[in-house]
């Protein structure tokens, strides 16, 4: 079944989001199955088994970028349409607004009896180690510029989108599985120094969605959110270029 591009974007977004949030959920909330367990294995694993099912599910009808910084570098790389760009955007933030409340919504006994604000925050964004914002920003950039890169040299054939005049060219047009153990070892690689967002809409949407949660005491942290955000734009838009120039030069 093709569905619409913008539609399968935040179906895509939205399971992305339900099953990476919800095993931070599973690992950090008081009284779960998973409490206790080694965490960082488990969660760098899931997201990228998560990543697998997300750009499964969306490939053929969007190209399953799921991510803004994808959507930017793709477009930096001249492989996706300007005007294709907004919905996206909109539908990825959405997306992962969705799917994270979801989460929260399997989980709320859970979130009920965790007192640990750092803990409850951290299921639905993520936070620094150590807090040095510049350091922090250029973690998120190489982090993302990782996925990006790697991802347009694994991608196969373009997929076309009814209605528009180009072609469109996405991780959901290379096999999901790649794409997982991407996200899996970058995770595991460069994940330690912030949690790894490499995703504007992954980490805006859900801390939007705990900002809007009935708890006291809540603080959303909104002085390090713009890192998770302009770091991976960044790295994703300086992947793209680079494509461009690496694939377009001439060594003699």
């Amino acid at each position: 079944m093709i569905l619409h591009p913008f539609l399968a974007e935040f179906i895509g977004t939205a399971i992305l989001l339900l099953l990476g949030a919800g095993v931070v959920a599973n690992i950090n909330l008081k009284n779960t199955i998973a409490e206790g367990q080694t965490p960082w294995v488990l969660i760098t694993s899931a997201w990228g088994f998560a990543v697998f099912v997300a750009v499964y599910i969306s490939s053929q009808s969007s190209g399953a970028h799921l991510n803004p910084a994808v959507t930017l570098g793709l477009y930096a790389a001249g492989k996706f349409s300007l005007s294709l760009v907004p919905g996206y955007l909109i539908a990825q933030l959405l997306g992962a607004m969705t799917g994270s409340w979801l989460a929260y919504l399997t989980y709320i006994d859970h979130y009920k009896m965790t007192t640990d604000e750092n803990a409850v925050r951290s299921t639905f964004c993520t936070g620094p180690a150590i807090r040095n914002l510049k350091n922090n920003f250029f973690s998120e950039a190489i982090g993302t510029f990782m996925l990006v890169f790697g991802a347009l040299f694994i991608v196969g054939p373009n997929i076309d989108i009814a209605g528009t005049e180009v072609q469109n060219f996405g991780i959901g047009s290379l096999d999901a599985l790649p794409v997982g153990i991407l996200v899996w070892v970058i995770g595991i690689a460069l994940g330690g120094t912030t949690g790894y967002a490499i995703n504007p809409a992954r980490d805006l949407g859900p801390r939007i969605v705990y900002q809007l949660l009935p708890r006291k005491n809540k603080n959303a942290d909104w002085g390090y959110a713009w890192v998770p955000v302009l770091g991976p734009v960044c790295g994703g838009i300086i992947a793209g270029l680079l494509y461009v120039l690496v694939t377009t030069a001439s060594f003699i």
